[in-house]
């Protein structure tokens, strides 16, 4: 291909899929009581949730400049003539922010970056679309376009059992956060303008399964999509939401892809979140 798609590990592309669509994922970093580790290769969800429920402080940080750099260099020396590289919204984290810096640095006709405006699979389906124009001999230009364009019609929703670890990062504000005080609210949330907002409460998780299943529908409309479940430490719940999101949608192309959350979004929203995500094609 002469054009190479990288993303980052908030992506959460399932096994295989990155090396199925040969797009380049660079780790965001996660620090357990001061220890650096890298999302997705030297730390996943069982380790991270193991180090929650230790009640250790857990905290995340962007790859740096230079990290993007030498994967934008590698990707250049293996044959391509231009990078496309696909980040989570800049409102959640510095890493798009850190790719710029990097393609300034390498070069920035050479290197395009893209802010996706989501994350999780809604990033994911970004850089997967962006993969599949790039496999067609697409230009940087269209390549960046199909990204761009994917993000677009994305739809992420997600359910916590508690919003203090969103609150804790930052992610979300402490009044948003006092939708979650009372005793057993599940928020439901959403992705909206690249930032987390809150979209409802419900009572109890059985009646947020539901929640997301009905809002699901309601994203996907009556055209073709792509449906993801996001899970951390719930594979049970996960795979009972999938199915029901593969009866309940119309439309749904190929199944309902399910993938646990890494330890850089999962350190904000804590064991037990669900999220679906809902890729119209147009």
């Amino acid at each position: 291909m002469s054009v190479a798609v990288v993303t980052d590990s908030t992506a959460h592309l399932p096994e295989g899929f990155a090396d199925r669509h040969s797009v380049r994922v660079v780790p965001l970093h996660v620090l357990v009581d001061g220890a650096v580790s890298y999302d997705g290769t030297e730390m996943g969800p069982a380790a991270l949730a193991e180090a929650l429920g230790e009640r250790k402080i857990v905290t995340t940080s962007r790859p740096t400049p230079a990290e993007f750099a030498t994967v934008f260099r590698a990707a250049l020396e293996d044959g391509a003539e231009s990078v496309v590289s696909v980040h989570l919204s800049k409102e959640l984290s510095g890493t798009w922010e850190a790719a710029v810096l990097a393609a300034q640095e390498v070069g920035p006709d050479l290197v395009r970056v893209v802010d996706s405006r989501t994350t999780a699979m809604g990033l994911g389906f970004a850089a997967l679309h962006a993969a599949v124009a790039a496999t067609a001999g697409k230009s940087a230009v269209d390549v960046e376009a199909a990204a761009v364009d994917a993000a677009g019609r994305s739809s992420t929703l997600f359910v916590v059992e508690t919003l203090e670890h969103l609150r804790r990062g930052g992610r979300i504000g402490p009044a948003a956060a006092l939708l979650g005080t009372a005793l057993a609210v599940k928020p439901v949330l959403h992705m909206s303008e690249g930032r987390i907002l809150p979209l409802e409460k419900v009572r109890t998780m059985n009646r947020a399964m539901a929640r997301l299943v009905e809002l699901a529908v309601e994203a996907a409309g009556e055209g073709p999509v792509e449906l993801a479940v996001h899970h951390l430490a719930s594979p049970e719940r996960a795979v009972e939401l999938a199915n029901r999101l593969e009866e309940a949608v119309p439309g749904c192309a190929g199944g309902c892809v399910v993938s646990e959350l890494g330890a850089v979004i999962g350190a904000h929203t804590g064991p037990g979140v669900l999220g679906v995500v809902v890729q119209r094609e147009q």
